[in-house]
């Protein structure tokens, strides 16, 4: 794919991101409730994940007719243009509810089922990260300019800091409580920020060592794990798979595999 379509990808995400972070964060209802719930009665869908996802979908499609998309609020049509665009319109929909800032928009363009643009905006921090395959990865923030992203240097493992999220099916939450309290004595600690798009991106700013995460979904990932990777950052899922519903793993080099060793011993995964 040429430099020149990179960048017409790069610069409608990152324009169709910063729209529906504005959207999210000028027109949160005080009254805003939820709409639907999905896997279970607290996993929550609001009005606003909904208006988010149909203004990214909207303006893409007046640009790029041709295109596909697959996201969480049900954008789904395969497109003819080999482009497919893949959506979180609103990860982190509990935390955005209670009036948390840790939430975020995540847009990632795949091109032949590989991506090759993420862009993670986080619009209460002022921050916004992207990243073109094979071009490393730059954030805008409250400094001046883009900055470059790089994971920092690796600690040993019990000096590693490392987030993690929980499902919302009790049955799966009891398991991840479990292996995440056998972790704990094995590292530095554990953060649960609540938007798993946050934490790859802040792996991918050096303010994690590393993440990890049963039952997420590909607009869960697909933008975070492309800027994690083009900071430095190692991804996968179970050894020598790719990131997935059943794992997603992410760290700086010398903290992935030993971590990916340790969640594998204690089954974090699922079929």
């Amino acid at each position: 794919m040429s430099d020149a379509l990179h960048q017409e990808l790069l610069d409608l995400a990152r324009e169709a991101a910063r729209r529906a972070g504005d959207l999210l964060r000028d027109g949160r209802p005080a009254d805003l409730a939820v709409a639907r719930t999905k896997s279970s009665p607290i996993d929550v869908v609001t009005e606003m994940d909904i208006a988010a996802e149909k203004l990214i979908t909207d303006l893409i499609s007046a640009r790029r007719p041709d295109d596909g998309f697959f996201g969480e609020e049900g954008a789904d049509s395969p497109g003819t243009s080999g482009v497919r665009w893949v959506i979180d319109p609103l990860d982190g929909t509990v935390n955005y509810l209670y009036g948390l800032p840790t939430w975020s928009v995540s847009i990632a363009a795949e091109r032949d089922g590989e991506t090759v643009v993420g862009v993670v905006a986080v619009p209460m921090r002022g921050e916004t990260f992207h990243a073109v395959r094979g071009a490393g990865a730059r954030a805008t923030g409250a400094w001046e300019g883009e900055r470059a992203l790089s994971c920092r240097p690796a600690p040993p493992l019990d000096q590693a800091l490392v987030s993690t999220g929980f499902n919302y099916v009790s049955e799966v939450r009891t398991h991840q409580a479990e292996v995440a309290a056998r972790l704990i004595p094995l590292l530095r600690d554990i953060r649960r920020g609540g938007s798993a798009a946050v934490d790859l991106c802040d792996l991918a700013a050096g303010r994690l060592d590393g993440y990890y995460e049963r039952g997420l979904h590909a607009w869960d990932y697909g933008a975070g794990d492309l800027i994690a990777r083009e900071a430095g950052a190692l991804t996968g899922g179970r050894p020598g798979e790719r990131p997935s519903g059943a794992l997603t793993v992410a760290g700086t080099p010398g903290v992935f595999e030993p971590l990916q060793r340790l969640l594998e011993d204690f089954g974090a995964w699922h079929d």
